[in-house]
């Protein structure tokens, strides 16, 4: 598949899991559901509810292969949340990964040749993410001889009027881990 095409493709299979589209006789047609995310009253949260079937109820393991079990996707309220406060420059995905997940072993010290980590972090949440403009993308050529290039993330101002979170820390009679 192109990847020209590949957010388009995204987006229909989100709406589909969305149930905002269905199949019928080898075409989509708007559902029940659908129609009603057009009315004027619900379109402002047409975004917010593909992009929570997206991240937490869609399998993006469809979209790249599942290396690790669904990591980094099962943690995506974490990784969300510090990419608020990491991606506001350019970052090379290996940094965000290793800056916005939690940390397992087996995922971060993994016995391939390439970095698995990075790119599962980049299949499931960064490229999401750009389908929906909360980030932007940059690749930069490593070797002008090889193909091979740097992915480069940062935020777009959507980002953080699109999501916003109220992190706090328990009170001290709270018991600790």
């Amino acid at each position: 598949m192109s990847g020209t095409f590949f957010p388009l493709y995204f987006v229909r299979h989100v709406a589909v899991i969305g149930k905002l589209l269905r199949r019928y006789k080898g075409h989509l047609k708007v559902t029940q559901a659908g129609r009603r995310m057009l009315e004027e009253a619900n379109l402002r949260v047409v975004q917010a509810v593909l992009f929570h079937v997206a991240l937490w109820h869609l399998n993006l393991a469809y979209f790249g292969p599942d290396l690790h079990h669904g990591w980094p996707q099962s943690d995506a309220g974490v990784v969300l949340w510090s990419l608020s406060v990491a991606a506001n420059d350019w970052q090379p995905r290996e940094h965000l990964t290793r800056l916005c997940t939690i940390p397992i072993n087996s995922v971060l010290n993994n016995k391939w040749d390439w970095d698995t980590a990075a790119y599962m972090m980049e299949a499931k949440i960064l490229r999401p993410l750009l389908w929906f403009g909360l980030l932007e993308h940059r690749a930069d050529k490593t070797d002008p001889g090889r193909f091979e290039s740097r992915h480069f993330y940062r935020k777009t101002a959507l980002f953080d009027r699109f999501l916003s979170f109220e992190v706090g820390l328990e009170t001290a009679g709270a018991s600790r881990h």
